[in-house]
């Protein structure tokens, strides 16, 4: 995903496993190298990790901006 991934988007590279296509490889970009899984992105199951990943996208999400320029509150 050359211009990144979109918050809410599922990365292309994974199988339907849920496994990185690009694991151990050099062009896996450094994000996902440097990502560390912790208890909130894995959680006690698959649907709780999807909706506190939902919720943390959520939660960092840029301010959408206003024709002027300026950050609207969220």
């Amino acid at each position: 995903m050359p211009q990144g991934k979109p918050a809410g988007v599922r990365c292309v590279q994974l199988t339907a496993d849920n496994r990185c296509r690009l694991f151990g490889r050099p062009e896996r970009p450094a994000v996902c190298v440097g990502l560390r899984p912790s208890w909130e992105m894995c959680r006690e199951s698959a649907d709780a990790a999807y909706a506190g990943l939902r919720e943390l996208e959520r939660l960092t999400r840029p301010a959408p901006q206003a024709p002027d320029g300026c950050s609207r509150h969220r």
